[in-house]
């Protein structure tokens, strides 16, 4: 399972059942703004997971089977689906600024991990167990979990060359990378012994730094800077999710927009725009860009019941999915 879905169920429950939040920037008004949706041929329902600085897309659809694909949509619209040869479940989940793209796949004992190369090459991989890739940079670095005997996920970063280092936080039970930048830097969370999730940082040397915003009682990063700035979501002791951002010298700033019960934070592009989704009380989920000046701007494809940006590559391109009034799912580009 993507932990991303994970992370959506669990805050999705909590946000619901919360206070109303009223703290925040701009109110959520319709962004100007062109909404392009896609589907690949043959899509019964489509998940874009990221975009890199040229507009290319990943993620992947589900065919008519329910059975998954990997999927490339090209700047210029150009869709091509590819498939982990002898696999199943072919599942894209970030993209690289080159166009490398790192995903896993249901091989016959265990889920594997994969990178597609820029030539469509694809090389298969695994750690000690199941291996989840969820990001990719520049140097063809991938960072993830990968699952023990005991069934608890570890992080790993793996080089382009193919090799491996595994690591947790100090006292993680289970350790999920979420976002590795060009320099290395790989941001995430981990669950300690009474069952807490915080955040990280693992810097370049390895060094891994614990964190969490203030009365944070649930932490959970999703994306990293190349400069370095980790954006995510924490839950407060009244179980309102509220969006984050942190500085390289550790300082944290939350922020909520206006009128949500919840506000996550899934992306960052190098300028500091974000990307995410916010709830409202009673139920709805939209989406959202904040600047790196912290206006927000909320939004939603026509006709969409739910909203979901996953990645973001500049204050005009955001990509993700989005439900339909019937249930299907569909990608969509956020553009200016």
């Amino acid at each position: 399972m993507r932990r991303t879905v994970s992370l959506l169920a669990r805050a999705g429950a909590a946000a619901l059942c919360a206070a109303l939040c009223t703290a925040g920037a701009s109110g959520p008004a319709e962004a100007k703004a062109k909404i392009t949706t896609f589907d690949p041929q043959g899509s019964g329902g489509t998940f874009a997971s990221a975009i890199n600085a040229t507009g290319a897309i990943t993620g992947y659809y589900l065919d008519s089977a329910r059975n998954e694909h990997g999927f490339l949509r090209a700047s210029d619209g150009t869709m091509t689906s590819f498939d982990v040869s002898g696999g199943s479940e072919t599942v894209a989940n970030s993209i690289s600024g080159l166009g490398a793209i790192a995903g896993y796949f249901q091989a016959q004992s265990m889920q594997e991990g994969f990178v597609r190369a820029t030539d469509g090459t694809i090389t298969t991989f695994y750690d000690t167990g199941a291996t989840i890739p969820v990001g990719i940079n520049d140097k063809g670095q991938v960072t993830g979990s990968w699952q023990d005997t005991s069934g608890h996920w570890r992080g790993f970063v793996r080089s382009a060359g193919g090799k491996f280092k595994n690591f947790d936080p100090s006292g993680a039970v289970s350790s999920y990378p979420f976002g590795i930048n060009d320099k290395g830097v790989i941001a995430g969370e981990y669950i300690d012994s009474n069952n807490i999730y915080h955040g990280f940082v693992r810097a370049k040397d390895g060094t891994i730094t614990a964190f969490d915003p203030q009365g944070s009682v649930y932490t959970s990063p999703f994306g990293i800077s190349d400069k370095g700035v980790v954006v995510g979501s924490y839950a407060d002791s009244n179980d309102v999710f509220h969006g984050f951002l942190r500085a390289p010298d550790g300082t944290i700033t939350s922020f909520d927009v206006s009128g949500a019960s919840g506000t996550f934070a899934d992306s960052i592009d190098s300028k500091g725009a974000i990307a995410g989704y916010y709830t409202v009380f009673g139920g709805g989920y939209h989406g959202f860009e904040r600047s790196a000046a912290g206006t927000i701007k909320a939004f939603d494809p026509r006709n969409s019941t739910y909203t979901r940006p996953e990645g973001i590559a500049g204050p005009a391109e955001a990509a993700g999915y989005y439900s339909d009034t019937i249930g299907v799912y569909h990608g969509f580009l956020r553009s200016k």
